[in-house]
């Protein structure tokens, strides 16, 4: 342990307080420049909102933004060349008008198949009508060949009024468009910027959502693991930061050329006074077992009617048999808005009705292993919203995250390369080359 006397602090190069996403991606780019680096991270593991809890040989990941397609842009960036993604199912179900539709995806995917009883519901309900899906599906293509420049430059607005813009049904709109977009981005009202909605739904109509093999936390697992040894100190809690160093709670003082924070949005705020403090979208996320699975695919629910609180639901394990022990099942349900902040064993009342009728098959006797709510999961990207926020505050002091970028793991990735980059070029070297804009969903 350090002392905490000022003259026996320690020093690096460049110190980063927070060990999630942004800041091990800074890291690994600083470290590769030849620079000296010190990570700080307050919790006893890294990873932050991309932390997988184990429970009983279950691996539980903690809330955040959900269903990303952006994840696909993580794979094979440095440091994560052994990241591997499981697709879920191509295609969806979205419960609306008290029935399941069934949606195939874009390019025409096949859907996954459902259990005999949920089937049995969605065919005897009204379907999204041919020529509804027929135009929703050219729409899907025609978003996912435009590029993110085009897209970005959109005129702004909420993109619960861009949906009245986009040429569809009503009825499309409401039925699958809405609780798509509702789900992507974790904002049941849909106040979030049409821009970053149209990027998030253009990163689903490119390919399949997947999930990280092992849990979210592999991604910052492997990050930290491609440091140097040493480089990261869990369970440090810097309580100020400066140009020249960073003052931790009980381990000292520890000087250096640069700071950079990468810590959430709040902790970075109150390390850095004056840096505004965006709004957030709340996420409580259900964990159950079953014993026997409601159905076979990892199919993604949605719920579109709001009849309870569960946004979307997904047999996760379906897709990443890691996630359960052998021979279990492990069940994922989301929770959005106002509902989340509901105590958990009334959430998990109202979810267990709700999800008999999105699966079709009873989840009386389904236990709950794991609930997790965290009031600031998703950091709200309101209409007009600045994509790329300045990273480089003055000359020594940095900042990075999702709330600088766009509320997503690649987002949090390009900031933490963009802040790393403005550290470099302070310091007279020449940072590696950015990843282009197109890969900004």
């Amino acid at each position: 342990m350090l002392s905490t006397a000022r003259h026996s602090a320690e020093q690096a190069d460049v110190v980063v307080v927070g060990a999630g996403l942004a800041g091990l991606t800074a890291a690994r780019e600083l470290t590769r420049a030849g620079l000296g680096v010190t990570v700080l991270e307050a919790a006893p593991v890294v990873g932050g909102r991309m932390t997988t809890d184990e429970v009983d040989g279950f691996r539980l990941d903690r809330a955040g933004r959900r269903l990303d397609p952006s994840l696909r842009e993580l794979a094979g960036a440095p440091g994560l060349e052994k990241l591997t993604l499981r697709p879920l199912a191509p295609g969806l179900v979205v419960r609306s008008g008290g029935r399941g539709h069934r949606f195939s995806g874009p390019r025409g995917a096949r859907g996954a198949r459902l259990s005999a009883r949920a089937l049995a519901s969605a065919a005897r309900a009204p379907r999204v009508h041919t020529l509804d899906q027929a135009r929703f599906a050219a729409y899907l293509n025609r978003l996912a060949g435009t590029p993110a420049e085009r897209i970005l430059a959109r005129p702004e607005q909420p993109a619960a009024e861009a949906l009245a813009a986009r040429g569809l049904p009503a009825r499309t709109v409401d039925g699958l468009l809405r609780p798509l977009l509702t789900a992507l981005l974790g904002d049941p009202d849909l106040g979030t910027s049409g821009r970053c909605a149209d990027l998030a739904l253009r990163g689903w109509a490119r390919g399949r959502l997947g999930i990280p093999a092992g849990g979210a936390g592999a991604i910052p697992t492997l990050l930290a693991e491609a440091l140097p040894p040493g480089t990261v100190r869990t369970g440090v809690r810097a309580v100020s930061a400066s140009t020249t160093g960073v003052v931790t709670e009980r381990h000292g003082e520890i000087s250096c050329r640069a700071v950079l924070v990468a810590t959430g949005a709040r902790a970075a705020a109150e390390l850095l006074p004056g840096l505004r403090l965006p709004g957030f979208h709340p996420v409580t996320v259900l964990h159950h077992t079953a014993p026997v699975p409601p159905i076979t695919e990892p199919l993604l629910l949605l719920d579109g009617d709001r009849r309870g609180p569960v946004a979307h639901t997904c047999v996760i394990s379906a897709a990443d048999p890691s996630r359960a022990p052998s021979g279990h099942t492990l069940i994922t349900s989301t929770v959005l808005g106002r509902a989340a902040a509901e105590p958990v064993g009334t959430l998990d009342k109202a979810a267990r009705a709700q999800l008999t009728e999105l699966y079709g098959a009873p989840a009386d006797d389904w236990e709950l292993i794991g609930a997790h709510h965290d009031p600031e999961a998703v950091p709200a990207m309101p209409a007009p919203h600045d994509h790329r926020r300045p990273v480089r505050l003055l000359s020594g002091l940095y900042v990075c995250g999702d709330h600088r970028d766009t509320s997503s793991a690649h987002g949090a990735y390009l900031s933490g390369r963009r802040a790393s980059a403005a550290v470099l070029r302070d310091f007279g070297m020449a940072p590696a080359a950015l990843p282009p804009l197109s890969a900004a969903a």
